[in-house]
């Protein structure tokens, strides 16, 4: 498979990664409607439980269906922690970037676009389900809780995607194990950054987002996932044995 069909794979794997797991959330997390006949309005919504599941399921649905053409990545810190382990050769691993940046990009766009097309709906600064810490994070955690988490749950993220992808490992059940480690991850890191573990899905929404205040916050969601992947390719081939699959 050519690098440009398999980035053309994580554009559009990314694309409904930040589409199916942030549209969740700006949709449908908190969806209130009025309730037939009465004047007040019934909660509907579907919470964290329910955004954290639709992450899980992007990555879970995703996997079968491009699995096998680019590996699946949808995440820069993925293809980084890959190569760390080497198990993702480094002169595709800009290529990678772009196309799941651009894959990212498109969906928040398109979520904007969806999303205005209510009268009642305004942008607000986390309107787009952006990560952030201080003011941005979920439950007002700050800058050096926020930094820990995402190092700690990309690391395991990247443990558990090294593992479930190890060549003793069953093949046909990685993709659950990667789905529902992702869901996990979710319920544990809304409250604090309303999740990143990707720096693609935090760029995208972050763009449209007024007075920058996202994009002011965007590094550490840049350099967090990016040092705890890299720790985790470091470690599981250490830690595994796994020296049968690696690449330059």
């Amino acid at each position: 498979m050519s690098l440009g069909k398999r980035a053309a794979a994580e554009a559009f794997g990314t694309f409904w990664l930040v589409f199916g797991g942030c549209g969740a959330a700006v949709f449908a997390a908190n969806f209130a409607s009025e309730v037939s006949g009465v004047g007040a309005p019934f909660s509907i919504g579907i919470g964290f439980l329910g955004v954290a599941l639709a992450f899980g399921l992007t990555v879970l649905t995703m996997a079968y269906a491009i699995g096998h053409i680019s590996g699946c990545h949808l995440n820069p810190a993925v293809t980084v922690g890959l190569c760390v382990g080497k198990r993702f050769p480094r002169s595709e691993v800009g290529t990678y970037i772009l196309a799941q940046v651009a894959g990212a990009i498109v969906a928040a766009a398109v979520l904007l676009l969806i999303a205005s097309g209510r009268p009642a709906w305004v942008l607000e600064p986390n309107g787009l389900a952006v990560n952030g810490y201080g003011p941005l994070s979920p439950g007002g955690y700050g800058l050096l809780a926020c930094f820990i988490a995402e190092v700690v749950l990309t690391f395991f993220f990247l443990f558990v995607i090294l593992g479930a992808t190890d060549r003793r490992a069953p093949a046909a059940l990685a993709p659950v194990a990667i789905g529902l480690c992702l869901t996990l991850i979710h319920l544990i890191g809304i409250p604090i950054t309303n999740t990143s573990v990707n720096p693609a899905r935090s760029l995208g929404p972050a763009l449209f987002t007024p007075g920058f205040a996202a994009l002011k916050q965007v590094w550490l969601f840049w350099t967090a996932p990016f040092i705890g992947a890299a720790l985790a390719g470091w470690c599981y081939p250490r830690v595994a044995e796994d020296a049968a699959d690696l690449v330059d």
